[in-house]
């Protein structure tokens, strides 16, 4: 079992957990595949981490599964856009934590 963490990605924890949910106990080789046709910045994201904690245990991709891939949230970096009469407007933009487990597959006997 090996992993990887992703710390303080400028990505939506919202939008990215639609994706993890996907990958979840997929092969990892088959994961990556998925991801790298899906048309989000959240997928190429989680790609690369689950590309790392495949790396990170000396496994092959074909190997291994997402066995958990998890997405909290990160601080969130407040701004302000100016509006009409001297007002502003806060603009909220969301950080995220990105942590990635592959484990071995279980033997098919």
């Amino acid at each position: 079992m090996s992993n990887a963490t992703l710390k303080y990605i400028r990505l939506s924890p919202i939008k990215a957990r639609l994706i993890a949910k996907e990958v979840q106990g997929m092969n990892a080789e088959l994961a990556l595949a998925s991801l790298e046709f899906t048309p989000n910045k959240a997928a190429k994201v989680i790609s690369k981490v689950i590309a790392s904690a495949v790396a990170n245990g000396g496994y092959e991709s074909n190997e291994v599964i997402v066995s958990s891939c998890r997405i909290d949230q990160g601080p969130v970096l407040k701004r302000f856009t100016p509006r009409a009469r001297g007002s502003a407007t806060p603009i909220r933009k969301p950080t995220s934590h990105v942590f990635v487990e592959v484990s071995k597959k279980a033997k098919e006997d």
